[in-house]
């Protein structure tokens, strides 16, 4: 379970590296269209929303499979078709985002992700957060969010990058 677990985590923190890496600093800092997120402030979305303080907070004892809520978290995150609304708490900085300070943060969120996925126990449940119209995660599920809702961003950038780099 838990080398699946770091695979994962580490082809989708490579892929969201290189993705953002591909962009120049004000193709970065461009939204593709009114309205729209820039590539920097996605970036600036995933970091906040991939703070892994929920993995080191309280926990409690799980009586469940401790995967037992992915399969829903990819059939929600994973729907392309599914508009969403960021919560005020995660909503990305505003303004120039300097493409160094990008690629450095993105870099330490995801080792802090990977830590936790090599080393917190997978199987305890988190009670110190619950995501809306899930319940409480164990920590397996909470790794296994962060990198779901990483992967629907990186989805996200690369639409940013048709428009905003090949355009």
């Amino acid at each position: 379970m838990r080398q699946e677990l770091l695979r994962e985590v580490t082809t989708t923190g490579d892929t969201l590296q290189q993705l953002l890496n591909s962009f120049s600093e004000e193709q970065l800092n461009t939204a593709p269209f009114e309205g729209s997120w820039t590539a920097a402030q996605v970036a600036s979305h995933i970091c906040k929303a991939g703070d892994c303080e929920v993995l080191y907070g309280s926990t409690a004892p799980s009586n469940r499979q401790p995967d037992e809520k992915i399969p829903a978290v990819k059939s929600v995150f994973l729907n392309f078709d599914t508009k969403m609304s960021s919560p005020e708490f995660i909503r990305p900085d505003e303004g120039h985002l300097p493409k160094e300070s990008v690629l450095k943060d993105t870099a330490a969120i995801w080792e802090k992700l990977t830590t936790a996925a090599n080393t917190v126990n997978l199987t305890e449940e988190c009670t110190s957060f619950e995501v809306p119209g899930f319940g409480p995660f164990t920590r397996l599920e909470w790794i296994q969010f962060i990198n779901i809702h990483t992967q629907r961003h990186i989805h996200q950038l690369q639409r940013i990058y048709n428009t905003v780099v090949k355009a």
